[in-house]
């Protein structure tokens, strides 16, 4: 067990995605990585790449078009969304044209309406993408704040994402989690204290999230990073 509670892979540090595995030969989707100042992009453009995709690193808010797009993200809601703020309308073009987009981390929360963060913060009122209607939410309770390490993905409904994937680990570092309006926008739980949603998607599966970092998540991550490929491609 690790310190949070989380059960732990050998090692104690995160395993990026594909670090035993060859760069896959040919890209099958094209895929646009935003840098709006906050992501891991390093890890995530090594993972998307070896899970078979040509990947476009931008902070062009006129982004265009694309198979898919990835909203990274480590840090908190109020940064976040103002630093995004000049992606904002093409975000929402594309979710609205069936482009998927994938949410990561704090990319994720994003994608939901609104966050305690802020609140906590006396920032006030703090509007996400709204792409997902819900809520971020503190952890609560005696469990250490914030969650990290190694944790457990309960699959509670099919998605393309998590095609594959079921009782694997992932890798956590979070304070806040996701409340959706919906609960049919919970792809998977996983339990931390309370059960919270690690992956999530909106009514029409296009648009999507993991709390977890799966370029982080070796295997289990790698599998999810070639799943959304594989969306990107159909």
């Amino acid at each position: 067990m690790s310190e949070t509670g989380a059960t732990r892979h050998e090692g104690n540090d995160e395993a990026e995605a594909g670090d035993e595995n060859p760069a896959t030969d040919g890209a099958t989707a094209e895929v646009v990585v935003l840098d709006y100042g906050l992501g891991n992009l390093r890890s995530v453009t090594r993972g998307l790449e070896r899970a078979g995709a040509a990947i476009t690193v931008t902070d062009d808010p006129g982004f265009g078009r694309a198979d898919g797009v990835v909203l990274p993200g480590v840090g908190a809601f109020r940064e976040g969304v103002e630093n995004a703020g000049p992606y904002r309308r093409e975000l929402i073009d594309a979710a609205e044209s069936g482009t998927p987009v994938f949410g990561i981390c704090l990319g994720m929360q994003m994608l939901l309406t609104t966050s305690e963060e802020a609140d906590t913060a006396g920032q006030g009122d703090v509007t996400g993408l709204d792409l997902v209607p819900g809520r971020n939410v503190r952890f609560r309770g005696e469990r250490k704040v914030p969650h990290m390490g190694w944790n457990e993905l309960s699959i509670e409904r099919d998605h393309p994402l998590v095609e594959g994937v079921g009782g694997e680990y992932a890798y956590f570092v979070h304070s806040y989690y996701a409340d959706p309006d919906d609960d049919r926008a919970v792809v998977a739980t996983t339990e931390y204290g309370p059960s919270f949603a690690s992956v999530i998607a909106n009514s029409e599966g296009t648009v999507f999230g993991t709390q977890f970092h799966p370029e982080k998540s070796g295997e289990t991550g790698l599998r999810i990073l070639r799943n959304f490929v594989s969306i990107c491609a159909e």
